[in-house]
């Protein structure tokens, strides 16, 4: 979003409408995952990542960036990448760890939006870095998927896949960090003069 993109309340928006649906999906996925459906579970995490893309795109091009889609659009985002964290490493195909790294960043910022909304302030602009990070997991996700099939092809998704992934990881973290030194920005000031978070 740019600082002359208008923010409306509207509920019922194409873009809103296309967020919606990959949340609905986000079960699909961890269904078909389970069941080993591993080609289901890769055009539907792809579908998603495209989806991803295209609601941004459509919300500006269309003017119709709303609140809900500005909620949406990153719970949907979350909740993919925690479900496909989750089943993979339920398969062995990553490595607990990067779950843990990913969900502690995750907590960190959730403590921080408490402590802003307690403060009088409302969450704070999405930097580029942190999306950038979000679409670097998400196409690292179906790469390591793919990398499960004994082929060449999944010799070459596997490298790629981790090479998002570890770019993504840095890039969320990155982000973190500029979250951070904005908010200590923000609170240094006097919380009566916070700025109305409506």
């Amino acid at each position: 979003m740019t600082s002359n993109d208008v923010v409306s309340m509207r509920v019922l928006t194409v873009p809103n409408l296309i967020s919606f649906a990959r949340l609905l999906l986000v079960p699909v996925f961890a269904l078909l995952l389970a069941r080993g459906q591993d080609g289901w579970a890769l055009a539907v995490l792809a579908g998603s990542g495209a989806s991803d893309w295209l609601d941004g795109v459509l919300a500006r091009r269309m003017g119709q960036v709303s609140r809900l889609g500005q909620m949406l659009d990153p719970a949907a985002d979350r909740l993919f990448i925690v479900v496909t964290l989750v089943a993979l490493a339920l398969r062995e195909i990553v490595p607990w760890w990067l779950l843990g790294v990913l969900a502690l960043r995750d907590v960190v910022l959730a403590v921080m939006l408490v402590v802003l909304a307690r403060a009088g302030y409302a969450p704070l602009p999405v930097h580029l870095a942190g999306k950038a990070g979000t679409f670097a997991l998400l196409y690292a996700f179906p790469l390591l998927l793919l990398a499960e099939w004994d082929s060449w092809l999944g010799t070459v998704a596997g490298v790629a896949g981790w090479a998002f992934a570890l770019w993504g990881v840095a890039l969320y973290w990155f982000s973190a960090v500029l979250y951070l030194a904005q908010a200590r920005e923000l609170l240094r000031d006097d919380p009566i003069d916070a700025p109305d978070p409506a």
